[in-house]
């Protein structure tokens, strides 16, 4: 028996809401979350999942037009039917305009929808089954706060499409407060968007394995069974990032996918050829650089939220969206 499809219902008059999650769940054998509030949607839908979105037009604090547009920058397959008990040729217009999949006048008979709600449930599934298969992501950093700040709006993209998502930082013990500071700080971070943190201490021959950096890296590749690698640029003036990079590309040869990011001290010479919208996963980013802070030294000013937003909406004249992390394309073999 195939699991129940799961529906998100934004509705403030109770009793219409009452009446669509009753329908659903009795008629459409549904899992219904219902919400009166569109402000706490876009929680609501990262933990649940939903397989279908349901929403009003008129809605106090936030109108169903406007929350449609923040649902598509974090789930752009789900599909969203737009219900309103005003039957207007410009709210269908504009309803259709913003990528809504149904545009339904209330009321809506529990047949239609229970029909249109399982018709799109069903698509959307078949969809993802057909979809590639997840991708394993390792991002590589010398040190901490390095992927963050390099990729960390991707990273967070990464998770919302269901992608596992590990952090390799390979010098930990340069950070003032040691080991244990950069390992708080950094599963932290790490931990804000769903991901996994590793932490060797390996740059300059110090891994008490006797192993090299390569071979060190190698193994947590293969350990989580990379197909995606991000790493430090070989344009850079830092040189444990120089020696990650290197060290990467040849643990790395026969994985799919391999991209450098920007660095914190990358030089001019870092040319991205390609532009990664962050769209919707700023304030995802923006927490992870705040999950560090410098035991009372003066913040380093590329963990700034303003400096971080700037530098990803300069970056964005290059791309799409108004905000983009840049990479050097290695080699892409899978999408990125």
């Amino acid at each position: 028996m195939s699991e129940p499809f799961r529906v998100i219902i934004v509705e403030d008059d109770p009793d219409v809401a009452m009446y669509s999650k009753t329908v659903l769940e009795k008629r459409g054998d549904c899992v219904v979350i219902a919400l009166a509030d569109a402000r706490q949607v876009i929680d609501v839908v990262k933990d649940f999942q939903p397989d279908v979105l349901l929403t009003d037009i008129e809605m106090p604090g936030m109108s169903g037009l406007e929350l449609v547009a923040q649902v598509r920058a974090i789930r752009p397959d789900l599909p969203v039917i737009v219900m309103t008990a005003h039957a207007s040729v410009d709210y269908a217009i504009t309803a259709l305009r913003i990528d809504a999949d149904e545009f339904l006048t209330k009321p809506v008979s529990s047949a239609d929808l229970v029909g249109h709600v399982t018709r799109l449930a069903t698509a959307a599934r078949a969809a993802a089954a057909a979809a590639p298969s997840a991708q394993s992501v390792l991002a590589i950093g010398a040190h901490p706060d390095d992927v963050e700040t390099g990729v960390g709006g991707i990273l967070a993209a990464h998770r919302a499409s269901g992608d596992a998502v590990t952090i390799l930082t390979l010098s930990p013990g340069m950070r003032e407060g040691g080991i244990q500071q950069a390992w708080n700080e950094g599963s932290r971070a790490a931990g804000s968007i769903g991901a996994n943190l590793v932490l060797e201490d390996a740059i300059g021959g110090h891994h008490p394995s006797g192993m090299s950096l390569v071979e060190i890296i190698a193994k947590v590749i293969g350990d989580v069974g990379a197909t995606v690698v991000y790493t430090h640029s070989k344009n850079d003036d830092n040189q444990d990032h120089k020696a990650v990079y290197e060290a990467t590309i040849l643990a790395a040869a026969k994985v799919q996918t391999v991209a450098c990011f920007q660095g914190t001290s990358s030089t001019p010479d870092f040319r991205p050829n390609r532009f990664v919208s962050i769209d919707g996963y700023t304030d995802a980013k923006l927490a992870m650089l705040g999950s560090f802070d410098p035991a009372g030294a003066p913040r380093a000013a590329y963990l700034a939220p303003d400096f971080a937003l700037a530098t990803a909406r300069a970056w964005s004249r290059y791309g799409s969206g108004m905000y983009n992390e840049a990479l050097e394309i290695v080699r892409d073999s899978a999408s990125v």
